[in-house]
């Protein structure tokens, strides 16, 4: 009968989900029924294992077949297969579990159970691959709801294709009814793609050695973190009998900031980071675990046995989607002499009392009658006295389908076998054994089970669970056009500082514009000792330096791009305020000067210019004048020179190759919306030879305007709400995609400054990036190679860093403890730099070419001020002035 229950079950899940659209109905469940177990019928609940729960969302029940453990202590494993081909998220756990009958849980997801049986015993392993930790639970944790927006990722191409459940049966007096046991654990998972993911970072000692006898013995772990943020929401620590205390840490700029503090001679569960914790790149992660070596007669090291010691201490961490990492660890102490200033309470053991002691290591230790009532008086003290901190809400101990990228931030390569075989040891025992912990057989009373199941209970859960209201991204899925989430547009594609590029620490001045040459060497335009500020320009932009006289230093450098190595550099005493810089194909420079209101074409090894558009020193607005150009691009078919000028004119003039004037197009931007064809500071240019147009970044407009490069004739617009006010630089890379980097946000506003990839076709936003060092300041220029390699150059900053596609870094695996470790180069992780840029504003008035307009300049960051200052001309009305450039 059940059998036939299943059946229909099935055929009733495939007629409603064709009648409802659901992709390949029949694939998604066809494995699960091909592989289905059979259960007691006792097991009320497990008869229908897939449940649809609409068109992209189901449920999974994953429970025990009806077992019977003939012994305490015991560990039985079995396997269900994610019933899905392509990749899910999942979103909520729901545990069918006692304590009365069950000590804990875990859910751990893989590709190759350790066996095909209907289950087994965990002696024999969990899987034959790497295995992680989906799911944790124990002592009656209720139902884990994550916040919004958090899933944890399985399947698809890189993720577990199997689930497998272990259960520990402590006390076995329960089944002297004879009963079989179905414990387990539901879970939702849905196909939505979820924009932010949890992971798991895991901090492990791998050479402590206690003597015999010593009081005190520490262990240390500390490592660089060198990746995107991470949000930490939970902690669990672990030792064997020797360990007094852990505490884990994160220390940014000298300052201690707590993860978590516990005994793990308490129940080893995860607790929830009471203040939440966010880490960028290049804070550190620190842990400490204290233990004693009394009543040892020989040394003891770390191990997988109950004689052998560890030092674990568990982070659980969300992260944004496509900067996910699912697992990362720190095996070494990179910074022994900080520990001098750890915090001391990491040095104080935490008093734990007998009967908690008995409880952890499974004492069960026959009670005399008369002792029942003080065990039950001391329950209820410590029911109030003790933080409602118990097995963390069954965490989620995420390392779902571990991805092919997971990425071992601090490069700590095991090279003698032994410390790799120490390592592979822990992990085994970490697979059978609840994360390593031997438990000693022994029965345990009825009281017992009442202090424990009346001590651990917790009520904090949603609230330390719940993201940060300040993480500055968003949960909520833009609108068909206007983001990042659009599933046919983002794929695995994602940009991320080759962090190991030397060229961020070059010393250079403002850097205004970036080119890449023939041979695909980064060029870039600086101002070496010059910098724009308010003195540079008179209210009619006539240029009020002069006398400083013209750069001495070089002012374009052409650098590998690889290793940022000076192959060879030129331009000195040839410019005031350099600004924009093209090179066509011939190798060729074409640059702007905003102080001389000029246009250079020089050839990569003349000394003097081969080419002269505009008038030194003099700003117009005629046919033969520039004020303040910006840009240049030259159409590689016809040679045809294009000028955005600027920031006093709001144009685009196009001329012939040898320099003649042919036509021009644009108009200042009037009140209200701008319109098209309007500017308001043309300020950077990408020739689109695929579609014969022109693109222009229109700074203070906020938006890309597209034209035909033959007419100039508008052809669209590309403008979204996460550019926030301003729009710096644009390139283009054939093939389709089009980069660009915005402005600060204004105050009060919350768009951050960053690097966006456009699909040129369509617009949409295929991915955004920041740097991991440093940070963006006014990020002033963007070029981007076919191989989707990019630079960013920033004139506030002073600095180039240099981008590239995860796809494209070089990666090694290291195999450890049967996890596939994957040692990434060129990739990092942090820093988001969201602060308000405070703008100070003048206005002004001008007649003919010096019309009311808005303008900026590249004024020189003020550092004494605490405001990022670039100064912003603008005149009334209201709407706020520009940022400088």
């Amino acid at each position: 009968m059940a059998g036939l229950v299943n059946n229909l079950l099935i055929l009733f899940l495939v007629f409603q989900n064709i009648c409802l659209g659901f992709r390949s109905p029949l694939s998604v469940f066809k494995r699960y029924k091909d592989t289905a177990r059979p259960f007691s019928s006792e097991c009320l609940g497990s008869d229908q294992p897939v449940i649809s729960l609409g068109l992209s969302d189901f449920a999974l029940d994953i429970r025990m077949p009806g077992v019977m453990p003939k012994q305490s202590d015991t560990y039985l494993c079995m396997s269900v297969p994610l019933p899905v081909d392509d990749e899910a998220y999942v979103v909520d756990f729901k545990p069918h579990a006692s304590m009365d009958t069950v000590h804990h849980m875990l859910l751990f997801g893989c590709n190759e159970p350790s066996s095909t049986e209907n289950y087994w015993d965990c002696d024999e392993g969990t899987c034959k691959d790497k295995s992680n930790i989906l799911y944790a639970w124990a002592r009656n944790a209720p139902p884990t709801r994550l916040p919004k927006g958090v899933g944890f990722r399985v399947g698809g191409e890189t993720g577990g294709r199997f689930f497998v459940l272990q259960v520990h049966y402590g006390d076995i007096s329960a089944f002297r009814d004879k009963h079989k046991d179905c414990s387990g654990v539901t879970l939702h998972l849905t196909h939505q793609k979820q924009p932010l993911i949890a992971g798991m970072y895991l901090m492990m000692s791998v050479n402590t050695v206690i003597p015999p006898g010593e009081k005190v013995v520490d262990a240390d772990i500390a490592c660089h973190y060198k990746r995107f943020p991470m949000h930490l929401f939970a902690y669990r620590v672990h030792t064997h009998r020797l360990g007094k205390v852990v505490s884990g840490y994160r220390v940014r700029n000298g300052q201690w900031t707590l993860i978590g503090r516990q005994s793990p001679q308490l129940p080893q569960a995860f607790y929830p980071v009471e203040h939440p914790v966010d880490v960028s790149y290049d804070d550190i992660l620190a842990a400490r675990c204290v233990f004693s070596g009394e009543g040892r007669t020989t040394e003891t090291h770390i191990g997988g046995t109950a004689d052998d010691e560890m030092c674990n201490f568990y982070i659980m961490y969300y992260m944004e989607a496509k900067h996910a990492v699912s697992y990362m660890t720190c095996t070494q102490n990179a910074n022994p002499e900080m520990f001098r200033n750890i915090p001391q309470e990491a040095n104080i053991p935490i008093p734990v009392k007998s009967d908690m002691l008995k409880m952890t290591h499974g004492h069960h230790e026959e009670t005399k009658d008369t002792d029942k009532s003080s065990l039950l008086q001391q329950a209820k003290k410590e029911e109030e006295e003790i933080l409602d901190q118990g097995d963390f809400y069954s965490l989620l101990s995420k390392l779902l389908g571990e991805r092919e990228d997971v990425v071992h931030v601090h490069k700590h390569n095991p090279t003698e076998k032994a410390e790799s075989d120490l390592v592979a040891e822990i992990a085994n025992v970490v697979q059978k054994k609840d994360l390593a912990r031997e438990i000693i057989n022994h029965d345990e009373r009825d009281n017992t089970i009442l202090v424990r199941d009346r001590i651990h209970k917790f009520h904090r859960l949603e609230s330390t669970l719940r993201p940060p209201e300040n993480r500055h991204f968003s949960l909520q899925q833009p609108k068909h056009g206007e983001g990042s989430w659009e599933k046919e547009h983002t794929g695995d594609f994602h940009i991320e500082e080759a962090v190991e590029w030397p060229g961020l620490d070059l010393r250079l001045g403002q850097v205004s514009g970036l080119a890449l040459d023939p041979e695909n060497n980064l060029v870039l335009f600086h101002r070496g000792d010059h910098v724009w500020d308010e003195n540079s320009f008179d209210s009619k932009f006539v240029y009020q330096q002069r006398g400083l006289g013209p750069i001495e230093q070089n002012t374009i450098l052409v650098l590998n791009p690889s290793n940022a190595k000076l192959l060879r550099s030129m331009g000195k005493s040839l410019f005031y305020l350099p600004h924009g810089l093209s090179i066509d194909k011939n190798g060729n420079y074409w640059v702007t000067d905003v102080a001389l209101h000029q246009v250079f074409k020089l050839g990569a090894d003349d000394k003097e210019p081969l080419l002269i558009l505009g008038v030194a020193l003099q700003p117009g607005s005629d046919k033969n004048h520039f004020c303040q150009p910006t840009d240049v691009a030259v159409d590689p078919i016809t040679g045809s020179i294009y000028v955005s000028d600027g920031y006093c004119n709001s144009r685009i003039i196009q001329f012939s190759p040898n320099g003649l004037y042919v036509n021009q197009w644009g108009e200042e931007t009037s009140l209200g919306r701008a319109r098209p064809g309007q500017f308001h500071i043309p300020h950077s240019l990408a020739l689109i030879p695929d579609f014969s147009q022109l693109c222009v970044a229109d700074r203070e407009n906020g938006r890309i305007q597209c034209f035909r490069l033959e007419t100039g004739e508008f052809v669209r617009e590309i403008k979204h709400k996460s550019f926030g006010r301003e729009l710096f630089a644009v390139s283009y890379v054939p093939g389709g995609l089009l980069f660009a980097v915005n402005g600060m946000p204004y105050p009060g506003e919350a768009e951050p400054v960053q690097g966006f990839v456009m699909n040129f076709s369509t617009g949409e936003i295929i991915d955004t990036f920041i740097p991991l060092r440093k940070s963006f300041e006014m990020p002033h220029d963007v070029v981007a190679s076919e191989d989707k390699t990019v630079f960013v150059g920033d004139v506030h900053a002073r600095a180039v860093w240099k981008f590239a596609s995860t796809e494209k870094m070089e990666h090694r695996s290291v195999k450890k403890a049967g996890i596939e470790v994957q040692e990434i180069k060129g990739k990092g992780g942090g820093g988001l730099n969201l602060g308000n840029f405070f703008a100070s504003h003048k206005g002004y008035s001008r007649k003919g070419f010096d019309r009311l307009s808005t303008e900026g300049s590249d004024q020189e960051k003020d550092e004494d001020d605490g405001t990022d200052s670039e100064e912003e001309c603008s005149a009334p009305p209201p709407p706020p002035a520009p940022s400088s450039s």
